[in-house]
């Protein structure tokens, strides 16, 4: 599926501003990976170490992991690591997990245990301060799990400190309007798999077309179902956007899904910080 579906990897860097960021983080850099499905079928191993190579190149001094390491069975995650090991960064790597990593009642100990034993922390509804106490990075738990409580969470932080937060379902960002929040990275949507160039992800033009067709057509048709299973906001499925006050940059991720990706190719995200 990834050698014919696929597409080249792509390198998107971009630079974020943060107001009040302090002087001392300025030009931090900061890595994003995301969705790598690895089963065998959804994520080359050329790709793999494409993506931990133009990675190491950026000599980051993060990297922060957001979520779907395996496809529901969590065993190929021991196969992962091995290959994950060889990434490295000057603060450390840092990670949450997706939907996809708490599939079986098993599955999200054993992902999270594999990544641990490599040094990666693994954060669920936790806050971490990898680059210092003025700049904390919250991980919170999968929107679809029923342990996703950011109000526990992000009630913690002081509202006049600059935050990152890891959150894997873009959705969320919605919910998370109600705390400042300087960069949301987010992945899940592989960015739509299939883009329409200047209409957006198939998924969004699909969804705006079922819903002016009539009720009593759309029964007759299964297909003209409107489909918002994945996520709510097609229209934030990748890149940058804002979100009220706050800011989110979602990856579209490494792996490929059926029916495989049409103008929308996988991606490493290199991110620089600067004050606004």
């Amino acid at each position: 599926m990834h050698w014919l579906l696929s597409g080249p990897l792509s390198t998107e860097e971009l630079t974020v501003n943060i107001a009040g960021l302090s002087a001392s983080l300025q030009g931090k850099k900061l890595v994003q990976l995301s969705d790598f499905h690895y089963d065998g079928l959804r994520l080359s191993e050329d790709m793999l170490e494409k993506a931990i190579a133009v990675t190491n190149e950026a000599k980051p001094d993060l990297i922060l992991l957001t979520g779907d390491y395996v496809t529901d069975d969590p065993t190929p995650i021991h196969q992962l690591i091995l290959r994950l090991k060889h990434l490295q960064s000057r603060s450390g790597i840092y990670a949450i997990l997706g939907n996809h990593d708490i599939h079986y009642k098993h599955a999200k100990a054993e992902v999270t245990n594999a990544l641990t034993s490599i040094g990666i922390h693994v954060l669920w509804n936790e806050i971490a301060y990898p680059l210092g106490k003025e700049l904390p990075l919250v991980g919170l738990a999968d929107s679809w799990s029923r342990e996703f409580n950011p109000v526990s969470v992000m009630n913690q932080l002081n509202p006049n400190t600059p935050c990152i937060v890891l959150s894997h379902n873009p959705d969320t960002a919605e919910t998370l309007q109600a705390w400042r929040v300087d960069l949301q990275l987010s992945g899940h949507t592989h960015g739509g798999q299939i883009v329409i160039p200047g209409l957006g992800p198939g998924a969004l033009v699909y969804n705006k077309i079922a819903k002016n067709i009539p009720l009593a057509v759309r029964r007759r048709v299964p297909f003209l179902e409107v489909n918002a299973s994945v996520v709510k906001h097609w229209e934030w499925a990748q890149g940058f956007h804002r979100i009220g006050k706050n800011q989110m940059y979602v990856n579209r991720g490494l792996g490929t899904y059926l029916p495989g990706r049409l103008f929308c190719r996988p991606e490493v995200t290199i991110i620089t910080l600067q004050s606004e």
